[in-house]
């Protein structure tokens, strides 16, 4: 069964792909190819990164001194 990539191999994949298409000196073929294969790993990091934000939990400190746990982005609303 093959390793799951992990989010900083994405990444780094996702990096040397746009420093070789920003070269902008590879044949038309290799960087189609290149470019496929920089939205391949563009998407894995995009579903690593909604996986965290779905886990994370932001802890709240309420007026009473006590601790409550919300999930992550409800209180970017908050004025």
């Amino acid at each position: 069964m093959p390793k799951e990539i992990t989010f900083e191999q994405a990444l780094k994949s996702l990096e040397d792909a746009v420093a070789r298409l920003e070269k902008g000196q590879i044949p038309l073929d290799e960087a189609l190819d290149c470019f496929e294969a920089g939205v391949k790993s563009a998407n894995v990091c995009r579903k690593k990164l909604q996986a965290v934000e779905a886990r994370i939990e932001t802890l709240i400190k309420s007026s009473d001194g006590s601790f409550a746990t919300e999930p992550f982005g409800d209180n970017e609303n908050l004025d």
